[in-house]
């Protein structure tokens, strides 16, 4: 990004185009204390480029799933295992029925997927647990999919909270909503294709389950192209890399991009057509 914005400046089009620079330390979290500002920035912009890592041969990430995070809290009552086993509530066995019933979502709508990722609760085993916490991930390609989710995983908090001797609570929302491949930013990839192809790179993209801060800049309302970052793989785990030669490539690419757009070669991502 530096460097492709440093070309932008010694080129002979450098007050053709501007630029905001926003870099944020939250994204893997899910940009709660940075999202307000990644909208207002898009509202002052016309498109958007984000530096997340491209897939090791280059492919993007096109359309991008929506994200939300939440937190069942289960309460029962805890009793003696052995003396009065049957005055107890056990608030680790409602959270295995919650379980079961939001793994069971998944694929209920298309491309919808829940993951259970952690369950905290219980403790001596001579002891009836009181408190069993279930936290999980769901992704969702459709918009409206979020409110059915939301409305489905209640129901089973309800059911629970029900239950005599218990209380449960749903705690989260969605911080990602989806980006979907609207006309005007297939547009935009097919711009950064043909960027790619005076450089003698391939440019291809396709949708992914994973999200970023390209989700916000694109419900935001401008076209934003979010893997042009290094190529490397196996992201998040102990085995991740990057590729150090792509580094030049990539900058590059960024630099011709806006180049053509400054110059008029591509045309404005971010205009309205007029008829």
């Amino acid at each position: 990004m530096l460097y492709a914005l440093q070309t932008i400046e010694r080129s002979s089009l450098a007050d053709r185009i501007g630029y905001e620079v926003l870099v944020n330390a939250d994204e893997e979290i899910g940009s709660h204390g940075s999202a307000h500002m990644l909208t207002e920035a898009a509202k002052r912009a016309q498109f958007a480029c984000v530096y997340e890592p491209a897939l090791a041969d280059g492919t993007l990430a096109g359309a991008r799933k929506g994200s939300g995070n939440f937190a069942a809290v289960i309460r029962g009552k805890s009793a003696h295992a052995g003396r009065e086993h049957h005055l107890g509530r056990n608030a680790l066995a409602a959270a295995a029925d919650f379980i079961s019933g939001v793994d069971n979502l998944s694929g209920k709508r298309d491309g919808l997927t829940v993951n259970v990722a952690r369950v905290d609760g219980g403790g001596p085993n001579n002891v009836v647990p009181d408190l069993a916490i279930v936290r999980f991930n769901v992704r969702v390609e459709q918009p409206e999919d979020s409110g059915w989710l939301l409305e489905q995983a209640e129901a089973i908090i309800n059911e629970i909270d029900g239950r005599e001797g218990y209380s449960a609570e749903l705690n989260g929302g969605f911080t990602r909503p989806p980006k979907p491949m609207t006309p005007q930013l297939e547009k935009f990839f097919h711009a950064l294709r043909a960027a790619g192809e005076d450089l003698g790179l391939a440019i291809d993209w396709k949708p992914t389950g994973g999200c970023c801060d390209g989700n916000n800049i694109a419900a935001a309302g401008i076209p934003v192209i979010d893997t042009l970052g290094v190529r490397g793989a196996n992201i998040h785990s102990a085995q991740e890399y990057a590729k150090l030669d792509s580094l030049v490539e990539r900058a590059k690419l960024s630099a011709l991009l806006l180049l053509k757009i400054a110059g008029g070669a591509i045309a404005n991502p971010g205009a309205t057509e007029t008829h």
